[in-house]
């Protein structure tokens, strides 16, 4: 890639979080933008959550466990982002912190969204807000058939309907964000992960963004 190519992403854009539902390849994408920009990944770490295994198979009876443990990463990063080893480095993350409010009102039931809520307040009071926020949009279609297409040791057994449920949340959910600079890339017809050409006209959309919303949609 050309220097100028590698400066594409402006400085001021130190904290670049990059969202999207399940199949949407955020996490890859974020993980490719770090190492290009030569920055810290402040990825999720669904692997040290003990209970979501145990969510995954058996969705109603770990979901309280499983959203209270991510939380407790979540009031984590935080702690390391505004006065701990992260404070002041570049970054890009493959998780909001709102989101998690998301997947609480998916998974919990109205009790437990209020104890899920009461907790939060008290172990996550206030959190980094991102320079940018890349959401990686999907027709369902493209969603769930990039699931359906993972390696049989990846496969998750979801509900019925629970990925269309999800992939509305997050519809619904970036339609009202407002509290960060809002990148809305459609990946129906992109591939950011292994394409050369697909990232480099991302990141020159990155350079490019004015305002509080804008959009990157490719035409075939």
């Amino acid at each position: 890639m050309t220097g100028r190519q590698t400066e594409g992403i402006s400085p001021q854009w130190r904290y670049l979080v990059v969202e999207g539902p399940i199949g949407s390849g955020k996490s890859a994408l974020a993980r490719r933008l770090a190492e290009h920009r030569g920055v810290h990944l402040l990825a999720e770490q669904p692997e040290a959550n003990p209970f979501l295994a145990r969510f995954h198979r058996h969705f109603p009876h770990h979901a309280l466990a499983t959203q209270l443990a991510f939380l407790m990463q979540r009031a984590d990063s935080a702690r390391a982002m505004i006065g701990g080893e992260l404070f002041g480095q570049p970054l890009v993350s493959d998780f909001l912190f709102e989101r998690d409010a998301l997947f609480a009102g998916l998974n919990l039931d109205e009790e437990e969204q209020g104890l899920y809520r009461r907790l939060a307040q008290l172990a996550l009071p206030e959190h980094p807000v991102p320079d940018l926020v890349i959401y990686l949009q999907a027709s369902e279609e493209t969603l769930l058939s990039r699931v359906a297409a993972r390696p049989d040791s990846e496969v998750v057994p979801y509900p019925d309907g629970y990925l269309k449920r999800v992939h509305a949340a997050y519809s619904e959910f970036f339609h009202r964000y407002d509290s960060a600079p809002l990148l809305i890339v459609n990946t129906d017809h992109l591939d950011l992960v292994e394409g050369q050409e697909d990232f480099e006209l991302l990141l020159r959309c990155i350079s490019e963004v004015r305002g509080q919303r804008s959009y990157f949609n490719k035409s075939v």
